[in-house]
């Protein structure tokens, strides 16, 4: 586990933040956020489980996500691109510092689920190679903001789920490394569900 934690650290450090990242204003981003809030939520909490909540997630990862979707090459999203087309870098900066500045609403996970997702989270599964979330995401999936690998607790879980499956595809391709494809790759239909909705719950 102890190698496996130096690698992921080392890998995102190279690959994962090496784009500028704005000194962004959390006031401004506020006022430049009502675009966002149709399906984001005001405060960064979205209603709909398709759409992930931004609210306190690490503000270098949330820029970051912008700047993917602008390049548009390795994260790709018909409802994304335009929203984010003529953001400049100060915009991108000063929305994740928005939305880094507020608090989640935190869900829970389905009881059915918990102890296949709680294995996988903490353990993964040996015998298929799948590495265990704890070791990027930490004991109660709030991340490593110095590594950019981003806080998942308290997330939809259906959001979860459709990452880990665009991961899997290969659909999505901004992870550090091909961390997350390597291991969504390698997870079945079962676990995926399990950890999404145990990652929900997790705080």
């Amino acid at each position: 586990m102890k190698n496996w934690l130096v690698f992921a650290a080392t890998l995102s450090l190279a690959g994962g933040v090496s784009q500028a990242i704005a000194a962004g204003d959390a006031a401004a981003g506020k006022a430049k956020s009502a675009t966002c809030a149709g399906c984001h939520g005001a405060d960064g909490n979205s209603a709909n489980p398709e759409w992930p909540k931004l609210a306190g997630q690490h503000a270098n990862y949330l820029e970051k996500q912008l700047q993917d979707f602008k390049a548009g090459k390795e994260r790709n999203n018909a409802m994304m691109a335009p929203m984010v087309a003529t953001l400049s870098e100060q915009d991108m900066g000063d929305l994740a510092a928005y939305y880094s500045a507020q608090s989640i609403q935190m869900g829970a996970a389905d009881e059915a689920l918990v102890e296949l997702g709680e294995k996988i989270y903490r353990g993964g599964n040996p015998s298929s190679g799948v590495a265990a979330c704890i070791g990027c995401h930490g004991p109660t999936g709030s991340g490593n903001p110095a590594a950019n690998f981003p806080s998942i607790s308290g997330q939809h879980a259906k959001y979860v789920e459709n990452q880990l499956y665009a991961f899997k595809k290969g659909e999505r391709a901004n992870d550090a490394g091909k961390m997350m494809r390597n291991t969504a790759a390698k997870m079945t239909e079962e676990e995926i569900k399990a950890v999404a909705s145990y990652v929900q719950g997790l705080h």
